[in-house]
Formats: structure tokens, C-alpha cells, sequence
């Protein structure tokens, strides 16, 4: 018992470690990179939410780091794209202040 005890002690603290890493990639590692050009990053998470094919023809790899974007900040069940959108813009005015 005291064993089965143990690993589960061990895996919830594996856990909620790995749990506190991502978060802390995400803000200090991750979102920092999009201060570079936050309104180009945030039309193109635009783009990719109302667009079929928002690439087109076109380069590919600023829509794939958009979409990281949305990964790392998701869209709350039943947000429209206009609230995403702003509270987007606004996590990321947080974010890229100086």
C-alpha cells in the first residue's frame, strides 16, 4: 500500500512540474517571440480562423508560427473570432511592453 502510495506522490509531482515547465516556456520562451511583430502575428491567427485557405500559394512557415499562437493562447468555447481576436491583441500588449 505504502508503495502504490509513493508512485502516485511521485507522478503527481512529476506532473504538476512538467505542468508548471510549459507554462513557463510559454510565457517567458514562447510568446515573447511574437513581440517582434505582434500585429502581423495577430492577422494571421485571423486569417487562419476565418479562411479556408489562408496561405494560398504563399509562404507557409508565419502561418505555422501563427498557429502556435493559438496554441499557446486558445480560443474559449463559444468566443467569437472578434473577442479572440482582442483578447489576443491584449495578452500580447501585456506580454511585449517593455
Amino acid at each position: 500500500m505504502l508503495r502504490i502510495v509513493s508512485v502516485i506522490l511521485v507522478a503527481g509531482a512529476v506532473m504538476i512540474f512538467t505542468f508548471n515547465l510549459v507554462e513557463w516556456y510559454g510565457t517567458k520562451n514562447a510568446i515573447p517571440r511574437f513581440c517582434k511583430d505582434p500585429d502581423g502575428s495577430v492577422q494571421r491567427v485571423r486569417e487562419i480562423l476565418t479562411k479556408t485557405n489562408p496561405v494560398g500559394e504563399g509562404v507557409k512557415r508565419p502561418y505555422i508560427v501563427a498557429a502556435k499562437l493559438i496554441f499557446l493562447l486558445p480560443q474559449h468555447d463559444q468566443e467569437d473570432v472578434d473577442a479572440y481576436i482582442f483578447r489576443l491583441q491584449q495578452h500580447l500588449a501585456v506580454e511585449c511592453r517593455w
